[in-house]
């Protein structure tokens, strides 16, 4: 019996189609498991946020140029009412030191270089607070984008989202969160300052207030070009 060549084009069509009908549900069910992700996550986010305003901390700062620790500071902070963290120092101030011409110039080029490292130090602040704590308006801009996928999970604990282009063209932000208690354990951003090419690396490690809001306990961030890293310890968190 003749099939004029229609069944060697029809079956690889038939098989495509039972594939795709079975790959389906699958497809359905991941959607609607990271729709539910975003949802805690976001919920989560905002909860923390406005809790925390509730609340005063102590945090230390070490500035680390090339391995070497260049200074270390203390602030007592809460936030304010635009969400930002307000800092009040808590260290007193280096004394001013006398001298002849030479040993100012001297001190001159050392002053200069701390002023460069402290205000590369103050940028890398500045965009970890972009960061961090995560913001619910920017977590939906970023679903509605279809800028979040989620991870596999490497264990069965947690639970790991991946959010592209959150606050600049070409970020990641790993989102790391307790499949249990869905509170943030971790965030590890990969971003830069003003260029691409002034890449920063941002690990940022979650604790829990006991009977409070989840909280940064801990971050390390890296400026990659410059070597300079800073290491953020937080404790002594008190409400207002």
């Amino acid at each position: 019996m003749r099939n004029n060549g229609r069944f060697p084009i029809a079956l690889p069509m038939l098989f495509m189609l039972l594939a795709y009908v079975s790959s389906a549900p699958v497809a359905v069910a991941q959607n609607q498991e990271l729709q539910q992700r975003i949802a805690e996550f976001k919920e989560s986010a905002a909860q923390n946020r406005q809790a925390l305003t509730q609340y005063t901390w102590v945090e230390q700062v070490s500035i680390i140029l090339k391995g070497e620790q260049k200074k270390q500071e203390h602030f007592q902070v809460r936030l304010g009412p635009d969400g930002k963290p307000v800092k009040t120092p808590l260290d007193a101030q280096e004394p001013s030191e006398g001298g002849g011409r030479q040993r100012g110039l001297k001190r001159h080029v050392v002053e200069k270089k701390k002023e460069e490292y402290k205000d590369y130090a103050d940028q890398m602040k500045a965009l970890l607070q972009q960061y961090v704590p995560p913001q619910k308006e920017l977590i939906a801009q970023a679903a509605q984008k279809g800028n979040i996928a989620l991870a596999p999970q490497p264990t069965g604990g947690e639970v790991r989202l991946i959010i592209s282009n959150y606050v600049k063209q070409g970020d990641k932000m790993t989102v790391v969160m307790d499949r249990t208690t869905r509170q943030l354990a971790s965030l590890i951003v990969a971003s830069y300052l003003s260029d691409p090419k002034d890449a920063v690396e941002m690990n940022v490690q979650f604790a829990a207030t006991p009977g409070g809001p989840n909280h940064v306990s801990g971050a390390t961030i890296n400026g990659v070009s410059k070597q300079l890293t800073l290491t953020i310890q937080n404790s002594n968190y008190q409400k207002l």
